[in-house]
């Protein structure tokens, strides 16, 4: 159904020249006023002359940044990566930390749809946001995460991470390898580093064993996890963590151990790598995902066509 001006005013409780105002942001209005008639928009799924060239017609010069915990070193280190690349390019940049919090989400791509912001870079986490879904052609560029079949995805080869982990820990003499990871789901990338992880184990004819962990568990949390995924398997000889930060966590547990497992993370960011210099990790190229996360979002903006999804090499650090 086509809605018009005066339903989407009817269901706000405003006057068609109030909902014009929100639209155009014309005038002082009111955040609560804005707020109601955003709602009516989104409940009707109501599109002004196409939301998606509206948005073209006014640019703000402001991008918006979503993701988890920014105190999380890969997330922190791309979002500044971001950030730096953005102002070269003009850009004000907004952060949004979402983390569990699919509100606020829902709340930056109000922002966008009512053209506060020229377009968002998401990496959040949270799932089953239908808004992603209303709108075709939206300057929305995904980084790690599957949102829809036409938002771009702009990932690392996370087989190929899982794939290269695993193959040095077999090469170091590894037989008995756990690998901590996430709990499944669809899209995310952990799903495909395990994969790498359980084919590469399954090629040499080796069993093995998954050890799930909540990457939003607090630290306290982790540390009793770990602690008892040791003391379950205490003859491991290597583990693959799910990223950086819950190798550095493990470290000291393992040091106590007689066999003194190897750990390998993923990431490979600048501080990580600085403080555990000989700590073996995945290296995701956050200069590059930056990069090309903005060139393909830029295209968005201009409404030029891009792909559904752009894959980009890791590396092992340090070489071995």
């Amino acid at each position: 159904m086509n809605y018009k001006l005066e339903d989407v005013a009817e269901i706000a409780g405003v006057s068609k020249t109030t909902v014009s105002r929100v639209i155009n942001k014309r005038g002082y209005l009111s955040q609560a006023t804005i707020d109601k008639v955003h709602d009516a928009m989104a409940e009707l799924n109501y599109q002004p002359n196409a939301a998606a060239q509206q948005l073209q017609k006014k640019k703000t010069n402001i991008v918006g940044l979503l993701f988890p915990s920014i105190a999380n070193p890969f997330f922190g280190e791309l979002v500044e990566t971001l950030e730096k690349k953005l102002y070269q390019k003009g850009y004000t940049v907004i952060v949004g930390d979402a983390t569990q919090d699919a509100k606020k989400e829902e709340h930056y791509l109000k922002q966008l749809l009512s053209r506060q912001v020229d377009g968002l870079i998401v990496g959040t986490h949270n799932f089953n946001i239908q808004t992603y879904n209303k709108y075709h052609g939206l300057p929305i560029v995904s980084i790690e995460r599957i949102l829809n079949d036409e938002i771009p995805t702009i990932a690392v080869n996370n087989y190929q991470g899982g794939v290269l982990a695993t193959e040095f820990l077999i090469k170091q003499g590894a037989k008995k390898i756990i690998h901590t990871t996430d709990p499944f789901s669809n899209n995310m990338p952990s799903d495909q580093r395990h994969q790498g992880y359980l084919d590469t184990m399954l090629k040499h004819h080796l069993t093995p064993i998954t050890w799930q962990i909540d990457f939003e568990m607090s630290y306290a949390q982790k540390t009793a996890n770990f602690t008892k995924m040791l003391q379950q398997h205490n003859d491991v000889d290597a583990i693959f963590a799910s990223n950086d930060v819950e190798a550095a966590q493990m470290l000291p547990l393992v040091s106590k151990m007689p066999s003194k497992p190897i750990v390998v993370g993923f990431d490979g960011t600048q501080l990580i790598q600085a403080i555990f210099p000989n700590m073996p990790t995945i290296v995701q190229p956050i200069e590059q995902l930056a990069s090309v996360a903005i060139e393909v979002l830029e295209k968005r903006i201009a409404g030029e066509a891009t792909k559904t999804k752009y894959l980009l090499d890791v590396t092992l650090s340090p070489q071995r």
